[in-house]
């Protein structure tokens, strides 16, 4: 097989914590050039400039896009995006774009590999997201030549969605593999990193449902409100920069001076996890909560509709689910210690190995560009 050049591309803390595995077994295969093409949330200076943690990892080929001006409005950073990778995809002149997730910055990379009759590959389709994400996911996949899928039930989505069997492989999700590698931080070493001093904590993660905007600032008061009056320890990391976002933000204002809680604008993923592993639990409505946490059995109180339909209850035995009532929210914190229990639903930590052994075959990359619709039988 002849050399392939492959970009893959990160706008988030989050989808870069799932492909770096994927990344760096590549890149350490001389059948593959590999590029990495960073956006998005990693440019800003407010969530943390989470370019410098990719930076520090050393990558062969990295591409931070500086030159990107993130705005409030979601389809202007869609167009910027577009313009400027699509000019870089037609510098490296790539054999596949990688993306992952439901983000608008995925949505641009598959747009332009399409576009340009590059082999586009999805990481994590088929899946619910709720809010506008949900119709970002499905959009990504139906642009996507093949699929890396967590499950079974994703792949079958897929199929409803009118997909080719033959473009989709069920791999789990990569982040698993980081998560149960032996290889992360200790828990002291993260604490003196972030100078955190608790000996028992939890973690919140509250992101805006930007379909709900109107009702933001009652929402996260009213999350706000339970965690203070909890009287617990606290993590609080900032929500993704979406529509509503500088509302939480405000309500996060009413953290300050409060000894018990910690506010991060971002975490390096292997930290979170670190985190997240040794916690009381984590509340929110962030996918941590889903995925995650139940692989390490920490409890989760999802919140909101954000997560709706992503998850079974009885399926997800260390979940439960609360509206944006203080109280309730209350009651659920009060509850956690009940809901400590593993529930692996998304893989089992090998799903690096599959992606590899997938992409290194000859008959992968011996396709047709040009996807078909398969209707189902009615």
């Amino acid at each position: 097989m002849a050399q392939k050049r492959i970009v893959f591309l990160t706008g988030t803390r989050a989808d870069y914590g799932k492909i770096k595995p994927l990344i760096l077994a590549l890149e350490n295969n001389p059948d593959f050039e590999v590029f990495v093409f960073v956006c998005g949330m990693h440019l800003s200076e407010k969530y943390g400039s989470t370019y410098n943690e990719i930076l520090k990892d050393n990558h062969k080929n990295v591409y931070v896009a500086f030159g990107l001006s993130q705005t409030m409005n979601a389809s202007v950073n869609l167009g910027n995006t577009i313009c400027c990778l699509a000019g870089y995809v037609e510098n490296i002149k790539p054999d596949m774009i990688v993306v992952h997730g439901d983000r608008m910055d995925a949505l641009a990379g598959v747009a332009v590999g399409a576009l340009n009759n590059i082999i586009v590959a999805h990481i994590e389709g088929g899946e619910l997201s709720g809010t506008i994400d949900e119709s970002i996911r499905h959009a990504i996949s139906k642009f996507a030549h093949v699929h890396f899928v967590c499950n079974e039930e994703a792949r079958l989505r897929l199929i409803q969605m009118g997909e080719e069997d033959s473009r989709i492989f069920v791999i789990g999700s990569p982040d698993i593999d980081v998560m149960m590698s032996k290889t992360l931080p200790t828990l002291a070493e993260v604490k003196e990193r972030y100078q955190i001093y608790f000996d028992k904590y939890s973690i919140l993660m509250y992101h805006p449902v930007t379909t709900e905007f109107d009702t933001i600032a009652q929402k996260s008061k009213a999350v706000v409100d339970a965690i203070i009056q909890s009287n617990e320890n606290f993590i609080v990391i900032y929500p993704n920069n979406d529509l509503g976002s500088e509302i939480i933000l405000n309500e996060y204002r009413r953290f300050a001076g409060k000894s018990t809680i910690a506010v991060y604008p971002s975490l390096r993923f292997e930290c979170f996890l670190t985190l997240l592993k040794n916690s009381e639990y984590i509340i929110g409505n962030s996918s941590a909560g889903i995925r995650e946490s139940g692989i390490y059995g920490i409890p989760a109180i999802d919140i909101g509709s954000r997560q709706s339909g992503c998850y079974s209850t009885a399926l997800a035995s260390n979940l439960q689910h609360v509206e944006e009532n203080s109280d309730k929210i209350l009651d659920a914190i009060h509850n956690t210690s009940k809901f400590r229990s593993p529930a692996f639903l998304y893989g089992d930590g090998n799903s690096t190995e599959k992606f590899k052994r997938i992409v290194c075959s000859t008959l992968f990359w011996d396709r047709s560009i040009q996807k078909h619709f398969v209707d189902i039988d009615f």
